[in-house]
């Protein structure tokens, strides 16, 4: 991703992050769907026995708590517990190790799953006064992230040949597909950063 790029999606970022902190709701209320979490669950085999912290539920909460200023599990349970208590339900406890604990059995490719099934009901339901010259335009792009230096991530996203063990991070590269008439992802692909086929127009 080039510096220009980097900057706007940060104008993006924290224009997403005042939006969200002025909204006393759950981050994306309006458009994540049970439906569609139930259809990733299925596809998955995630088993799920959890009343305050269903899936739908753990994925509001850890969306917050990427967006958020406040990073920490125990600000998001307790914007949980007041937006339980603005609707008439019971309050939960403080306590973080349930929500830490679900999003943990949540799976890494019902993310992605969600991700792109919600990024297609957006597209599909865009106004045709979005589309470029009444066309559909998809748009490319990717980018490359790091992660804590542990052995799993290690194993999993390899840090590059180049750099000596134990001086580098793990890294993924990330490549998606964009709607151009309502800017959402529409499909994604996550993998190492080297090897073959794993260059953005490879995974492209």
């Amino acid at each position: 991703m080039s510096f220009s790029n980097q900057g706007r999606f940060r104008q993006q970022l924290r224009f997403l992050r005042r939006q969200f902190l002025q909204d006393d709701e759950l981050p994306f209320g309006d458009v994540l769907s049970e439906t569609i979490v139930a259809r990733a669950m299925s596809d998955h085999a995630v088993d799920w026995v959890d009343q305050i912290y269903s899936p739908l539920v753990t994925l509001w909460v850890f969306l917050g708590q990427v967006l958020s200023q406040d990073h920490s599990c125990r600000a998001e349970v307790a914007r949980l517990i007041a937006h339980r208590v603005s609707r008439g339900q019971r309050s939960c406890s403080a306590e973080t190790g349930a929500y830490c604990q679900a999003r943990k059995r949540l799976p890494e490719p019902f993310f992605s799953d969600v991700a792109r099934q919600t990024g297609q009901a957006l597209d599909h339901s865009a106004k045709q006064r979005w589309l470029w010259k009444h066309r559909r335009v998809l748009v490319d792009d990717g980018s490359t992230v790091s992660m804590p230096d542990t052995a799993e991530n290690q194993q999993a996203y390899p840090q590059p040949p180049q750099q000596q063990p134990g001086v580098g991070f793990p890294l993924a590269r990330m490549a998606a597909f964009f709607s151009l008439s309502c800017g959402a992802v529409l499909d994604l692909a996550v993998c190492s950063y080297s090897g073959k086929g794993h260059s953005e127009l490879g995974m492209l």
